[in-house]
Formats: structure tokens, C-alpha cells, sequence
């Protein structure tokens, strides 16, 4: 299994924040490979509401849903795989610190769908993309 942690520091309001991670819409501008992403036809925001996501990944196109399993304004936001490649989960913890949104991001994966890829590389490569991913959150975030 694959564990990742990685946290960042941005400068902007902490709802304004959550209320960006939390809208799959926006994904593609700020994590790295997503094409695209979209809420199912009726779902609701919060706790078992559904999106699809497309991606490329490691010269892959991928598309998988995911069920939302953790939806508390402002501070927690968390999703698992319900279809593609990789049993994941991901969620994300915002608080207020030293004047700054703090984001911290936890992810665990198991591949699935994945069998010409290591564990190993597919680790380190997941690691830097989330890293990426939360230095791009934080650019737009700031830029924005």
C-alpha cells in the first residue's frame, strides 16, 4: 500500500480555499495530469455525492469515480475511488495557521488495474505529483 503525506501554507481565506479543492470542476487547474472532472447528474455537495475524473497518467488515459466520504466546510474534505486503477484514498485537512490556510493532504493507494508498474515507482511518482499539485494550488490560490 501507498502512503502519502505532503502539507503547504497558503495565503488566502480558509473557506476560499476548501471551497476550491472541493469542486471537482476545478481539479484540472491544479492537479497535475487531470484532463478533466465533473460531478455526477444530481449530486449533491457533501458526503456521498459522486465524480468522475479523466487523467492521464504515466502515459495512460484514465477515468475513474470517486464517492466523497468526508465534507466539513472549511476544514475536512476526502474522497475514495470507486472505479479505475488504483483503490485510493484522499483527503485533505485545512487550518488556520500563522495567519495562513495550512493544507494537509493524506493519501493511501493500492494498484489495482496497474500491473507494469512497480509499487516502488509508482510511489515516487504519486509523492512528487502530489507535492506539484499543492504548489500549484497554492500558486493559483494566491495569483487568483
Amino acid at each position: 500500500m501507498i502512503h502519502i503525506n505532503s502539507s503547504t501554507f497558503i495565503c488566502r481565506p480558509i473557506k476560499r480555499v476548501f471551497e476550491f479543492i472541493s469542486t471537482p470542476e476545478n481539479d484540472f487547474q491544479w492537479q497535475y495530469g487531470t484532463l478533466a472532472s465533473t460531478r455526477l447528474p444530481g449530486a449533491i455537495t457533501g458526503p456521498g455525492s459522486c465524480f468522475q475524473s479523466v487523467s492521464n497518467f504515466m502515459g495512460q488515459r484514465i477515468q475513474s469515480t470517486f464517492e466523497v466520504t468526508e465534507y466539513e466546510p472549511a476544514s475536512r474534505y476526502g474522497f475514495k475511488s470507486l472505479s479505475g486503477p488504483l483503490q485510493s484514498f484522499t483527503s485533505f485537512t485545512l487550518e488556520i495557521a500563522k495567519g495562513y490556510t495550512q493544507v494537509k493532504l493524506a493519501m493511501q493507494a493500492n494498484i489495482v488495474n496497474m500491473i507494469e508498474f512497480s509499487e516502488t515507482i509508482l510511489e515516487k511518482k504519486m509523492r512528487r505529483q502530489m507535492k506539484e499539485n499543492l504548489a500549484m494550488l497554492k500558486s493559483i490560490m494566491e495569483l487568483g
